[in-house]
């Protein structure tokens, strides 16, 4: 089968499908399909890739002018995608939709979030969580906003999601059940994995994984640990809020025991998760988090909010904790508790670790193969 795979970030971009993507099209190309990626990409990382890659890789500048971006990206999709037997778009969801229209091939979606809450979150035209969002009624350019996603994703012929939750929210946004397939995230950690040196001398390291924005609420995780003399805070990505985090660092004196690491590869990151003793996420939206996953089978302990699909991997108690996404104060208690008790970072930890292994990489290629498989024969 021939695979038109299209992707709004790919390395050396960080994030989700910039970590899903690669994975899946060489698991699929070792099954004997011939995949083709379609990215989008920053002018600097058109030319080549700092990777070799079992199958091609066609970048498309993301940084020209907005009014062509998506004829441009319209055009992209067009040509590669003629002689393919099927397309599988994990971004760029209304020109792969717009394009199919011309192809008429096979087409299958995986919906990780809600680009059109995302979208008007980042531009400031909305405050809400994304669970008002979708009920909540807003001005023609955030409606516009909401009916492109809601026609782009129902032009697919399967959305796969992550989580149940996140199932029930595309059925939400006006797309019928039938076309909606849950397909669990997994884990494939690197089998060299070494811990990284950290630069901080604190005996306790949190870590936190994540674009910095205000809805992963990584300011409520700084206040956490201010009163903690001995325990240090490890700031893995990279985005708009950035500043306004290192001013609270500097407000709270705490410039030795934050290090922000910034924007790493899929590797830096798991090494320097792996040097730390304890795992936090604190957003007030997920589908269903990759890194907590990861910080599970890595041996850390996960503290994460009760939002999304989260619940449908972390059991309280038993592989980690949940906590309010509103709730600042339980945050700072279990976040305290827990670096007091280095038994309970174990079981938890240990809890993890057997929760894991229903979520393996094998079992998600297997699903994801014969779901495309289906639609390809049909």
């Amino acid at each position: 089968m021939k695979i038109l795979l299209v992707t709004g970030i790919f390395p050396p971009d960080i994030g989700g499908p910039a970590t899903y993507v690669p994975k899946i099209a060489a698991s699929l190309t070792e099954r004997g399909h011939e995949v083709l990626v379609l990215t989008t990409s920053e002018p600097e990382n058109l030319s080549c890739d700092p990777l070799p890659y079992p199958f091609p890789v066609v970048r498309m500048n993301r940084r020209v002018a907005l009014w062509r971006r998506p004829w441009n990206y319209l055009k992209y999709i067009c040509y590669y995608g003629r002689d393919v037997d099927l397309i599988y778009a994990n971004g760029v969801f209304l020109e792969t939709a717009l394009g199919n229209k011309w192809l008429h091939k096979p087409l299958v979606m995986k919906v990780v979030g809600d680009p059109a809450w995302e979208r008007a979150r980042n531009r400031g035209w909305v405050k809400d969580n994304f669970e008002v969002f979708l009920i909540q009624q807003y001005n023609l350019q955030v409606e516009t906003l909401k009916a492109i996603r809601t026609w782009s994703i129902g032009q697919a012929d399967k959305a796969i999601v992550p989580s149940k939750y996140l199932a029930r929210q595309v059925a939400g946004w006006g797309v019928s059940h039938r076309k909606i397939a849950v397909i669990y995230n997994a884990v494939d950690l690197p089998s060299d994995l070494q811990p990284a040196v950290v630069p901080l001398k604190t005996p306790i390291k949190v870590v936190t994984v994540g674009r910095l924005v205000s809805w992963k609420q990584v300011d409520k995780i700084i206040e956490a640990i201010a009163p903690l003399d001995d325990v240090g805070l490890v700031i893995i990505g990279d985005g708009p809020e950035r500043s306004l985090l290192e001013n609270l660092v500097s407000e709270k004196k705490m410039g030795d025991r934050v290090y922000f690491a910034g924007q790493r590869c899929q590797k830096e990151m798991l090494a320097l998760m792996a040097a730390c003793d304890l795992f936090v996420l604190n957003s007030t939206y997920e589908g269903l988090p990759h890194v907590v996953l990861e910080a599970m089978s890595l041996g850390l302990p996960v503290v994460a909010t009760a939002v999304g699909g989260t619940p449908e991997l972390v059991r309280d108690g038993e592989n980690g904790r949940l906590v309010d996404p509103s709730s600042h104060k339980t945050l700072c208690q279990i976040i305290s508790t827990l670096v007091k008790s280095p038994e309970e970072r174990q079981g938890l930890a240990a809890g993890g670790r057997q929760a894991i292994a229903q979520f393996s990489w094998q079992r998600l290629v297997s699903e994801t193969a014969t779901l495309l498989s289906e639609y390809y024969r049909s």
